[in-house]
């Protein structure tokens, strides 16, 4: 036990030059008070300890600003760097040497079931603001970069960007992408398109409607 809190005092050492002791960083270090503070939960949580699990997580949230269910699993030498914001879901997996910036959720995709939260293996970098969502894999030594919202599995040694994120580095090759970059998809314009199709045909069923009733219809101008 007293090396795994050694660790997560050592990796923060390690990883931010602003860090000057290992006192600094256990007084001043909200990800590793977070992390501390799971791992209690996390046993309470095997004893099946549910409600002051929680309880503490919950405390843990509002103190740090970092929510982590006591139902995830972290590994060794986890990084939450200026943590404020990062949600970790209940059957999330973490594995070792893992970096997490601020406002990085690895949450769900819904209401399912089961395992549902992202598995995240060994040396794993996730930038500021991505989301990881689903039950999928992670690859070990692979980049998640900022504002990126990840669906699918990600192979090992990877870097991916972008809304749905998408793989552009695997092993140090970078990926080719068929992307037209002229006519870019607008999901939110082919949204309005969609609805106001259905607008359009509500408004022919009205019709019609009105029509079975012997009323008259109106046109555009109210005539």
């Amino acid at each position: 036990m007293f090396k795994t809190l050694r660790n997560d005092v050592d990796v923060v050492l390690e990883q931010d030059p602003a860090a000057r002791s290992r006192v600094e960083v256990m007084i001043n270090y909200a990800g590793v008070h977070a992390i501390w503070c799971h791992r209690f939960a996390h046993w309470l949580w095997k004893k099946r300890l549910y409600f002051i699990a929680r309880f503490l997580s919950q405390v843990s949230r509002f103190i740090t600003g970092i929510e982590i269910h006591p139902g995830a699993k972290i590994g060794q030498r986890l990084f939450i760097d200026h943590g404020m914001g990062v949600i970790i879901g209940e059957t999330c997996e973490i594995g070792d040497d893992v970096t997490i910036y601020q406002g990085v959720t690895l949450g769900g995709t819904g209401k399912e079931k089961g395992k549902r939260h992202p598995t995240i293996e060994d040396n794993v970098l996730i930038a500021s603001g991505a989301k990881v969502l689903g039950s999928m894999r992670i690859g070990k030594n692979s980049n998640i970069g900022a504002g990126s919202v990840v669906l699918k599995e990600v192979p090992p040694n990877s870097t991916v960007v972008g809304i749905p994120g998408r793989v552009v580095i695997q092993d140090g090759v970078k990926i080719k992408q068929d992307l037209d970059h002229i006519n870019l998809p607008d999901p939110v314009a082919d949204k309005f398109r969609e609805l106001e199709q259905e607008i359009l045909r509500l408004k022919e069923e009205v019709n019609v409607l009105k029509s079975g009733n012997g009323k008259i219809e109106k046109n555009e101008g109210g005539k």
